[in-house]
């Protein structure tokens, strides 16, 4: 067996910022499948550019504050800031390469071939198309268009974050040939793509050919020499000094106007764009060539999600993945509070559905028995049932406590609103504690009942966000076990007065002590198998790159414990390294859901534990978070879990298996039935839902027999 020392060299880590590259490829590869559904793969495609614009404005943004500081510390794998720059930019040239040579190669001829044909340039247009485009310009787009010109009283325009602007080098009208600059943003508010009249199948063009066919009439009293569109990314990571900050609230909604205006660290200009206007462009953002991304196509493939949701394509798009079913043990009509007393019970979202989650609140708020109502809130919904439930509770006169999280990334507007919209109708609101982001999803409602009062608990493993939970794989948990619901109220008790009690009983809370339980268990593992005895890791998350974990991982397979992971993005461990990793399988999942879940199994000795958590297996999270692990203990309830585990195991249509080098590859099924897991689980969820209607109708219709 390798001594633990061995397990902390440089070459056992893979870079965390390559590792979430491969797993875009990943989501890549979908989009490239000619297996998948037209639509699905143009969806694919757009999910790519959306994660490289995020991956960008957080990940690439913090590696440039790095450098600029002058910070020389190497990260696991060994590699300095300015190492990982060169090797992400590198990648991720090379990816976006193959976006598009995925999009006009293989998607565009496709669509053609369905009756959709996309105008790549305004040129390209027929008479009647061209008359329509002008016309249409004229009276939609030029009353929202404002042309900026630069001179020497109109200084270069500010460019917002992710906007698509077209720039244009123009000569006065009888004026001495000198060159100048004016620029014109394409208006967000106005669909991106237009649909031109058409004999012969459906035909569109995007917004920006039709301004650039008509930027002239823009700059009537100048000669145009060339038009190209242009995309800035900015440093979107925000910046916030709570220790300082006096009022959180207004300091986060302070830094979210800065977001706009960060540093300008990607540059995406058309192929083909005149040198001049390139150049100016570039000094006057001052964005160095390797930032620069020469596009092959249209800028911003996002525009793709529109085209999925087009009516008259469905014959294009998979169905086969079904709507959220009933959960057995809560029927629509069900007392939320009676079923959960009848005995806990697991939900598997989204094959399942999340309105039991939704009711769980609106019937605390509306029951006159229920006393408080207590929640953590992470990214919630545009129009959130829950938000509405709360401030129900709240003019009903229930103790409401809620903790929304104001740092939670992207969401923070969303958040704010939220927040001030509860302290509007009368909850007690929390905006999160300094230093830490409390990203656990708990919500505890106290209830006097006939033997004294009561606690009800739900605990999941994503957010309490109705329109992701359609989308996003995750496990809910009802409870009202009384040593489950006094470690749901020290949590409270905590986040609100800083609190934390002296012994918990099953709950585990990170940044606490959470890391030392998995470190613990794994261990446990390690020695179960040193002893001979029954031995085995299953572990399901998103993302793997925390050092201490890897270790733990590698000791234990060094001392036999087979370890299968399933984690869907990055994972910094490396499998198959001799007398370290063999006993370790790492699979990733990328399918039609999102997969969310954190699931883990422990074997210990033949008498298995599962445990369910907000938390992946990251610094982050371990360390800088508030998360909780909880266990799941009933038999039944862990014949779920570990289906769950198993089926994700054996799918061999979704999963690709990381490999020795660093790569993954599509599971070998050669000689294996195909298996989709997300499938499985969606026509398990029907049965399920379809066996408990059944069995209801009976207990309802139950006819009468006449004795004669």
């Amino acid at each position: 067996m390798a001594k633990e020392s061995t397990f902390s060299d440089e070459t056992y880590y893979t870079n965390r910022e390559l590792s979430w590259l491969l797993f875009n490829e990943r989501v890549l590869s979908e989009a490239r499948d000619k297996q998948m559904p037209l639509f699905e793969r143009l969806k694919f495609l757009s999910i790519t550019a959306s994660n490289l614009d995020e991956f960008f404005m957080v990940r690439v943004a913090s590696l440039m504050d790095m450098v600029d500081a002058g910070y020389k510390k190497r990260d696991i794998a060994g590699m300095t800031a300015s190492e990982q720059l060169a090797a992400v930019n590198e990648e991720t040239h090379q990816l976006v390469e193959r976006q598009y040579y995925t999009y006009n190669r293989s998607l565009l001829p496709q669509l053609s071939a369905n009756g959709l044909r996309i105008i790549i340039h305004h040129e390209d247009m027929t008479k009647e198309e061209s008359v329509f485009a002008d016309s249409f310009f004229m009276e939609n787009v030029y009353p929202v268009l404002t042309p900026m010109a630069v001179d020497s009283s109109r200084p270069f325009p500010l460019i917002r974050n992710k906007s698509l602007n077209l720039g244009a080098l123009m000569t006065k009208k009888n004026g001495d040939g000198e060159m100048e600059f004016a620029m014109v943003q394409v208006p967000s508010v106005l669909d991106r793509l237009v649909e031109l009249p058409s004999d012969e199948g459906r035909k569109l063009i995007l917004l920006e050919e039709i301004i650039e066919r008509n930027i002239h009439k823009l700059f009537l009293n100048y000669d145009i020499v060339c038009t190209h569109p242009f995309r800035v990314m900015r440093n979107a990571d925000l910046t916030i000094e709570e220790e300082e900050a006096e009022d959180l609230l207004q300091e986060i909604e302070k830094q979210l106007k800065k977001r706009q205006w960060g540093q300008v660290i990607r540059l995406e200009v058309e192929e083909g764009i005149d040198n001049r206007l390139l150049k100016l462009i570039r000094e006057e953002l001052r964005v160095p060539k390797e930032d620069v991304f020469a596009i092959a196509g249209p800028l911003d493939l996002t525009f793709l999600m529109k085209l999925y949701g087009m009516e008259g394509f469905d014959h294009l798009k998979e169905h086969r993945y079904l709507p959220p079913q009933t959960v057995p043990e809560l029927p629509e009509d069900a007392n939320v509070f009676e079923k959960i007393r009848e005995g806990d019970i697991l939900m598997h979202h989204p094959y399942q559905s999340f309105e039991p989650v939704v009711r769980f609140v609106r019937q605390a708020a509306k029951d006159p028995d229920v006393l408080a109502i207590k929640q953590t809130l992470y990214r919630v919904s545009g129009n959130s049932p829950i938000i509405a439930a709360l401030e129900q509770a709240a003019e009903n006169g229930k103790q409401v406590s809620v903790l929304v999280e104001l740092k939670a990334r992207f969401d923070e507007e969303n958040n704010i609103v939220w927040a001030k919209k509860l302290e509007k109708a009368g909850c007690h609101v929390i905006y999160g504690l300094v230093g830490l982001k409390t990203h656990s999803k708990i919500t505890l409602v106290v209830r006097r009942e006939e033997n004294g009062i009561r606690r009800y608990v739900h605990l999941g493993t994503g957010n309490y966000n109705d329109s992701t939970a359609k989308l996003y794989t995750d496990i809910g948990y009802f409870t009202c076990s009384e040593i489950i619901g006094e470690d749901a109220t020290a949590v409270f008790n905590m986040l609100s007065g800083y609190s934390e009690p002296r012994s918990w009983n099953r709950l585990s809370l990170a940044p606490h002590w959470l890391k030392d339980r998995f470190l613990r268990l794994i261990e446990r593992e390690k020695e179960h198998a040193l002893a001979g005895r029954p031995a085995g890791i299953i572990a399901k998350m998103n993302a793997l790159c925390d050092k201490d974990v890897i270790e733990a991982l590698y000791g234990a397979s060094a001392a036999g414990v087979k370890i299968d992971l399933i984690v869907r993005g990055i994972c910094c461990l490396r499998v198959g390294i001799p007398g370290i990793s063999e006993n370790i399988t790492v699979r990733s999942i990328v399918g039609n859901f999102l997969e969310h879940a954190r699931i883990f199994y422990f074997e210990n000795d033949g008498k298995p534990e599962y445990y369910c958590a907000s938390a992946d297996w990251m610094p982050r999270n371990l360390e800088r978070r508030v998360e909780i692990l909880f266990p799941i203990e009933k038999p039944a309830l862990q014949e779920k879990l570990k289906l769950i585990l198993d089926n994700q195991l054996k799918d061999t249509v979704k999963a690709q298996m990381l490999q020795p080098d660093g790569s993954y590859a599509k599971v070998d099924g050669r000689g294996k039935e195909k298996f989709n897991a997300q499938l499985f689980f969606c026509e398990e969820a029907r049965a399920a839902a379809r066996e408990e209607a059944g069995t209801a109708h009976k207990r309802v219709f139950i006819p009468k027999v006449h004795h004669t």
